[in-house]
């Protein structure tokens, strides 16, 4: 049996940047070169580099216009967990599906998980999206939203959003389906003390 995991959780900010970067990096730049910017406003695809979207990423980071939880293991960052406003991260999967049932909106939304090789299957998925709520309640709580799937359904290197167990493992429910296996989830979180 392996040994158990103890991790902490940090904020995305110039203090974490580089050991964010170096993880990015070693993973190739994420999803063919991601950042992690492809669910903030500027997206990703044609006419955007790895390069762009570094450089576009450590601006957010550095203004104060990019949230994550990162999961740390040592000084080593092994995933992380993005959310911010809807406004700072608007560009979610089934977008049209989401659009078209919605009714509210959420204060804060929870945008992608991602897990670097070698450490998946580890619990570091589920300790990024509970250091999320952590820091969203520490950013006054509110209403949250994600948009997970069946890990039955879709192979894991595709959950961008993260896993519907893990989320419903912590305390999210189920609103609506807006695709073939994406759910919306929400919860309410407290403001911390």
């Amino acid at each position: 049996m392996g040994r158990t995991m103890t991790y902490q959780i940090r904020p995305l900010d110039e203090s974490t940047w580089d050991a964010f970067a170096a993880l990015v990096e070693f993973n190739n730049g994420v999803f063919g070169g991601c950042w992690c910017m492809g669910f903030h406003p500027e997206g990703v695809g044609k006419g955007t580099t790895a390069a762009l979207n570094c450089e576009r990423k450590r601006s957010r980071v550095y203004s104060g216009n990019a949230h994550a939880a990162l999961v740390f293991d040592g000084e080593s960052c092994l995933g992380w967990c993005q959310f911010g406003p809807p406004d700072e991260v608007p560009r979610i999967k089934s977008r049209a599906a989401y659009e078209r049932d919605a009714t509210t909106t959420s204060d804060w939304r929870i945008a992608c998980c991602f897990v670097g090789k070698g450490h998946r299957r580890q619990g570091v998925a589920a300790a990024a999206l509970a250091g999320a709520l952590d820091l969203i309640a520490g950013d006054g709580g509110g209403s949250v939203e994600a948009y997970p799937e069946d890990v039955e359904s879709v192979p894991a290197g595709f959950l961008f959003n993260g896993a519907l167990s893990t989320y419903e493992d912590l305390g999210f429910t189920r609103d609506r389906k807006i695709g073939k296996n994406r759910w919306v989830v929400t919860r309410l979180v407290e403001r911390s003390a």
